[in-house]
């Protein structure tokens, strides 16, 4: 390298250094300024946080709710079934001889009275079988009179010849006894007062003795069965009162007691089948029509009543919630409860809640034990 070149590198390097000291000082004193003011902003953040935290307000959660004040009461346990109406009587009524049918005397739906005709076979040879044998018996009578009167009163003619006249008077008689009857039964009449509700054959149709002729059920009263689970057993007697709600009627209520117990137990569902019979003048009741049926089991007195919407549902049974104070505060405080008998929605309480005592029963499945709660309303 040559010496001029080396002298001005020299010197270059000696200004740099000159000026880097010369700014020392200065860059010393602005960085000192910058950490104050950091340091100060930071200082200012954390008190700032501080006294917003010491004037926030404390948050604390309000539940409205509807209570109930516990008052003992009377109450009827009963026993809730699913009954069926079935027609008190219901048959199909069938020939009893051969011919074709000749005249029908009803409708289906039409109404009719016991022994009322409904349907007719024909019966004109059964009807000349019954003149001949009329007439066999009248002189077979007549031949028994004058016999009976030769021997007994003129001691005339055998003894042979007065039992063949008494017994062939008898017999001709039976005969014509019978052939009558077999004649009277091509009038096919009701047995009981009901409506023909179907009719199955048609004037001209050919029938023998057991073919059906037509459906006739009687529906006032009507029958209402049901199956009593066998728990209940000892529960359920004839001459108890069952009251029958029909949705299908808009929720029409009957009275009627029980006219029959079962005395087997159905192995299939474990019941025992009850009867009722219920007066249905107007016909609204139908056959197989559904019905829920209340049978009173027992009368529990000074009973503590709630309704099952308020039992709240736990691990090991139920639980309530109470309304209470504490330190002036309204909070709501949970109670175990042991449960009794039921109906409808309503349930006896044998513990955990007494009389006096303000059960929550509207908005108890928004509370825990301890909240404090706002009553919005009160029921009697």
């Amino acid at each position: 390298m040559e010496p001029n070149t080396m002298g001005t590198d020299m010197k270059a390097k000696a200004d740099m250094k000159a000026t880097e000291m010369r700014w020392a000082p200065a860059r010393a004193t602005l960085a000192l300024a910058l950490l104050a003011v950091t340091a100060g902003a930071c200082g200012s953040a954390e008190a700032g946080d501080t006294e917003a935290e010491a004037g926030a307000p404390e948050f604390t959660r309000v539940v409205n709710v509807e209570v109930m004040s516990m008052q003992p009461e009377s109450f009827v346990e009963e026993i809730r079934l699913t009954s069926v109406a079935l027609a008190h009587q219901d048959v199909t009524l069938s020939a009893e001889e051969s011919g074709v049918i000749r005249t029908l005397h009803v409708e289906r739906g039409e109404r009719v009275s016991v022994g009322d005709p409904i349907a007719e076979i024909d019966g004109r040879v059964l009807a000349a079988e019954v003149e001949q044998a009329r007439a066999q018996a009248s002189l077979a009578a007549q031949t028994w009179e004058r016999r009976k009167r030769l021997w007994e009163e003129d001691q005339a003619g055998s003894e042979l010849a007065y039992l063949e006249a008494k017994y062939a008077a008898e017999q001709t008689a039976a005969n014509l006894s019978g052939l009558e009857e077999r004649l009277a039964r091509t009038t096919i009449r009701a047995p009981f007062a009901g409506v023909v509700d179907e009719r199955i054959v048609e004037v001209g149709s050919m029938v023998s003795p057991g073919d059906p002729i037509a459906r006739l059920v009687s529906l006032d009263p009507i029958k209402v069965v049901a199956g009593v689970p066998e728990r209940y057993a000892t529960d359920v007697a004839v001459g108890e009162e069952a009251v029958l709600s029909f949705a299908a009627l808009d929720g029409r209520v009957y009275t009627a007691p029980i006219r029959y117990v079962g005395s087997t137990v159905d192995p299939q569902n474990r019941t025992f089948a009850i009867e009722v019979l219920v007066t249905n003048p107007g016909r609204l009741i139908k056959p197989q029509m559904v019905a829920d049926m209340a049978i009173t089991r027992r009368h529990v007195e000074g009973a503590i009543v709630v309704p099952q919407d308020a039992l709240v549902r736990v691990e090991d049974g139920y639980v309530v919630f109470v309304a209470t104070e504490r330190a002036g505060t309204q909070v709501a405080e949970v109670r175990p409860v042991v449960i009794g008998p039921a109906r409808r929605d309503l349930v006896v309480l044998t513990s955990g809640v007494e009389e006096g005592d303000r059960l929550i029963v509207v908005g108890q499945k928004s509370v825990a034990d301890g909240d404090r709660i706002n009553i919005v309303g009160e029921r009697g």
